[in-house]
């Protein structure tokens, strides 16, 4: 008998045993999760500034499974055993979490109620509110890769269900925008058997060319019109542009590159679109696949149209011994001025007293290379005016006019959305606060 409970006592307490140190690791974890949520406060990146998951904490078990799909670092986490958001800026949209969790606790949001979003009107078939203009990609509000890509692909779908076979315009549909979403609904528009021309105002890939080289785009598998599966996770830019490029040729799908349409005018059983230079060509139907920025912002300071001055980075490697001025305090801002310090003088003006928003990666390595003396930053600065050999800036606090030598600026101010383009083609636009765009509730 004495034996019997000496086996129950040691049942009970290694059972007791391992329920405490189960629930000391949950306390422990819950607490480094409010501390990174305490940082990210503290830094500004706990406020969602686009889509984002919004979880029912009525419904949340806790499973975990929506932290362990997510493919970046700390957005979400387990606080009072209920899934939680922590560095809310650092999403990218993916989705992976709204379909990994098994109780279907998670809906994917735009914009917050303090903080909205301008959005365009956009049924569930792409289609806007001015009929046979659609829209897919960033613009509406999707900007992973792997989403435009989707979008690109159903919205052509939709577009090929309501092409009418008798109508006399020169292409059945003409495709604004060679970026993710534009160059996959070219594919599914070559794949339908439709008359399609792809107008690009820049160069093949869009948003994406603009990219630093080595700049990782793709974090997760997608299926790709003409093409099938591409596998490649961890894809970055070169790689990416290169299959675009292949299956482009491949199949003879005509992109016009370096034309910027100016105007989307309705007409008799169709459209005309309109380009900068007055070409003109008639659509039965339009697919908008821009992306949100529309044109960079600029500064508006003397001397911005000097050819030293940039508002994207495209061959770093090439540039060496140049003293440089980078301005902006964002991601692609940080990212450049990082690459660029490699084989230059690199100065780094941003307007805030600190960073914020940005990935912790960048965070961590743009104040090593400040500790490091690889790049000086020029905090709470603004650019007065840019001329051949220099730059005149000064300081908020202080109204004296500073000057350093210069050979190239790169601006990174962000960019504007097109909203005059697209009120003029008749798309309503509405300041979107909390705006549901993902929900398992049917």
């Amino acid at each position: 008998m004495d034996i019997e409970l000496l086996i129950y006592i040691f049942t009970f307490l290694v059972i007791g045993l391992i329920i405490f140190f189960y629930l000391y690791n949950i306390s422990k974890k819950e607490k480094k999760v409010e501390e990174k949520i305490t940082k990210a406060i503290e830094f500004g990146i706990h406020e969602p500034i686009s889509l984002h998951p919004v979880i029912d904490l009525d419904t949340c078990i806790g499973s975990a499974a929506c932290i362990k799909a997510c493919p970046e670092q700390d957005v979400l986490g387990l606080k009072d055993g209920k899934a939680t958001l922590i560095n809310a800026t650092h999403c990218v949209g993916h989705g992976a979490c709204f379909h990994a969790c098994p109780v279907e606790a998670i809906s994917l949001r735009i914009g917050t109620e303090k903080r909205g979003v301008d959005l365009p009107h956009v049924s569930q078939t792409y289609e806007t509110n001015v009929k046979g203009v659609y829209i897919a990609g960033e613009l509406g509000g999707m900007g992973l890769i792997k989403n435009s890509v989707e979008q690109g692909k159903q919205a052509m779908q939709n577009i090929t269900a309501s092409i009418k076979s008798n109508h006399s315009n020169q292409y059945d549909v003409i495709i604004i925008g060679a970026g993710p979403a534009g160059i996959s609904a070219s594919l599914q528009a070559k794949k339908d058997g439709l008359k399609c021309i792809t107008l690009e105002q820049d160069s093949l890939g869009g948003t994406v060319f603009n990219f630093p080289r080595a700049k990782v785009v793709m974090t997760a598998p997608m299926d790709l019109p003409l093409y099938g599966k591409v596998k490649l996770v961890r894809t970055n830019k070169s790689e990416l542009l290169d299959i675009w490029v292949d299956v482009i040729s491949k199949h003879d799908i005509p992109i016009q590159e370096n034309t910027k349409v100016e105007q989307i005018t309705a007409i008799p059983g169709g459209f005309e679109i309109m380009d900068k230079k007055g070409n003109a060509l008639t659509s039965h139907s339009v697919l908008i696949a821009i992306g949100r920025r529309g044109s960079p912002r600029k500064l508006g300071v003397p001397g911005e149209q000097l050819e030293k001055v940039a508002y994207r980075l495209l061959e770093p490697e090439l540039i060496k011994g140049k003293q440089i001025l980078v301005v902006g305090g964002g991601d692609s801002a940080i990212e450049s001025a990082l690459l660029l310090a490699e084989h230059n003088q690199v100065q780094l003006s941003y307007r805030g007293e600190k960073f914020g928003r940005l990935k912790p990666e960048n965070s961590s390595n743009i104040l090593k290379a400040a500790t490091e003396n690889r790049i000086k930053l020029l905090m709470q600065s603004n650019v007065l005016e840019i001329l051949e050999n220099k730059v005149i800036f000064k300081n908020s606090d202080s109204e004296e006019r500073l000057e350093m030598a210069n050979d190239l600026v790169y601006i990174f101010a962000g960019g504007e959305l097109p909203t005059d383009f697209l009120q003029k083609t008749g798309i309503q636009i509405t300041k979107r606060f909390g705006y549901t765009v993902r929900s398992h509730k049917k």
